[in-house]
């Protein structure tokens, strides 16, 4: 099969793998109709994390080909999704809705890579939920934002405890930021703060629910949000970058008593703990549990209530995956689909 390699920072490459096998009696073979480019996959191709001969690819949709014998939940011939953290949904971590720290768990970028024609997913049970039906090509974007991207801004508006009376605030204007927007929307939000300077990303902002756009950075960005917001800060803070200037903007937009959900993969962040104990707020995030919300985000999709998929702006064939990563690098894309 067909497949991404990232030999080295900036070195995309499309290659021949060895076909997927069963393994375990847990594992389930699927034919990959759809994966991605993520914002996490730039560190290493920007060369802030190291890699060499790295598999890529961890979010990702298909058809179920072949299962072992212990697999009950999916069957030959369904469409699935699946999180980009293996899971069995079963262990008491998994139980209180943290799957993403499963404890047999793994993630699928490191040891899967699903940025290829077929993929072996482990734990099949625990890890893929099947689709209704077969969906509509239509609604294949939006079942594959579910993945990941989707679950993850779900899962940070979740930890910022965003809701009904409300203002949120979104740090971030990459696709984890605008599905943040997207998910406080739908979780009943009245008052939704965009942080972003490019007028394309403000436009989908809006379309997913953003009442205020707000283009400052750093201390200006928060001074902006203070004022937006009778000098208080906002209720609810979404952190979508994973950066030292994110986290802060974050933190210090955030009233007393407030609540940050932050998502971003941290690099080389430090918080300040004076400053942290004198802020009187909630500080909730890490790996996304996208398993514990897939269900319910699947409906959301297959009932038309959602459209998560807009947020793939740029699709290419499998083959062209080097310029998907070059245009999310460049900007030139939010999100680049891959067509297996």
């Amino acid at each position: 099969m067909r497949g991404v390699v990232m030999h080295a920072a900036g070195d995309v490459r499309v290659e021949e793998r060895e076909d997927p096998k069963i393994i375990e009696p847990t594992d389930a073979i699927i034919r990959v109709t759809a994966s991605c480019i993520c914002g996490s996959d730039l560190w290493p191709y920007r060369g802030i994390e190291p890699v060499k001969d790295q598999i890529m690819g961890h979010e990702y949709v298909g058809v179920v080909e072949e299962i072992g014998p212990e697999v009950k939940n999916v069957k030959v011939g369904d469409f699935v999704v699946g999180s980009f953290v293996i899971s069995d949904n079963t262990c008491e971590i998994c139980q209180s809705g943290y799957q993403s720290r499963c404890v047999r768990g793994e993630f699928v970028s490191a040891t899967v890579g699903t940025q290829s024609e077929k993929a072996r997913i482990p734990l099949a049970d625990g890890t893929l939920v099947a689709t209704p039906g077969q969906p509509d090509p239509g609604l294949i974007p939006s079942l594959l934002a579910a993945s990941d991207v989707l679950g993850t801004g779900w899962f940070a508006a979740v930890a910022a405890e965003a809701g009904p009376g409300k203002t949120v605030a979104v740090v971030g204007d990459g696709a984890v930021g605008l599905m943040g927007v997207l998910a406080a929307k739908q979780l009943g939000a009245g008052r939704i703060i965009a942080m972003s300077r490019n007028p394309q990303r403000q436009e989908l902002a809006r379309f997913y629910g953003a009442t205020d756009i707000v283009q400052e950075r750093g201390d200006e960005g928060v001074a902006k949000i203070k004022e937006l917001t009778n000098g208080l800060g906002a209720h609810s803070v979404i952190e979508a970058v994973g950066t030292q200037e994110s986290m802060m903007q974050a933190i210090r937009s955030t009233r007393p008593g407030g609540h940050v959900g932050f998502v971003g993969v941290a690099h080389d962040v430090e918080l300040p703990g004076l400053e942290l104990f004198f802020a009187d707020i909630h500080l909730h995030g890490g790996p996304a549990p996208v398993r514990r919300f897939l269900p319910d985000l699947i409906q959301l999709i297959w009932d038309r209530k959602i459209d998560p998929g807009k947020v793939f702006d740029l699709t290419l064939p499998l083959e062209e995956a080097a310029e998907g990563y070059q245009a999310m690098d460049e900007r030139r894309a939010i999100k680049v689909l891959l067509t297996a």
